[in-house]
């Protein structure tokens, strides 16, 4: 199963520690920066490398498939990534800065 078809343009594609690859593409980076987050404008680089590098992972409390990327962006404020793992491939659902971290079940770094 292939999430993102031939005639998307591919904005960034990363490995996450979880071992499983995150696909974005424009189209949809658009919908989260001007629909969902419009916060996140400009911050591609901070989710790639949040996905990349995150400094803890967490699986959602509503969905085992999805899982929550987190990483300081400033003192009291981190980035989410929140990709989701289908059939092993990934793709991104949103992200946004917080000021807490979600309750899910923490499961990296062990």
């Amino acid at each position: 199963m292939t999430l993102i078809s031939n005639t998307e343009e591919l904005l960034f594609e990363v490995m996450t520690p979880l071992d499983f690859t995150v696909r974005v593409t424009a189209a949809y980076w658009d919908l989260i920066v001007t629909i969902k987050h419009p916060v996140m404008a400009g911050l591609e680089r901070d989710v790639k490398e949040t996905l990349e590098n995150p400094e803890q992972i967490r699986v959602s409390r509503s969905d085992p498939k999805v899982f929550l990327f987190y990483r300081i962006q400033c003192p009291g404020r981190w980035i989410c990534a929140v990709a989701k793992r289908l059939d092993g491939e990934g793709f991104l659902v949103t992200a946004y800065p917080t000021d807490a971290i979600k309750e899910g079940e923490y499961i990296w770094p062990k």
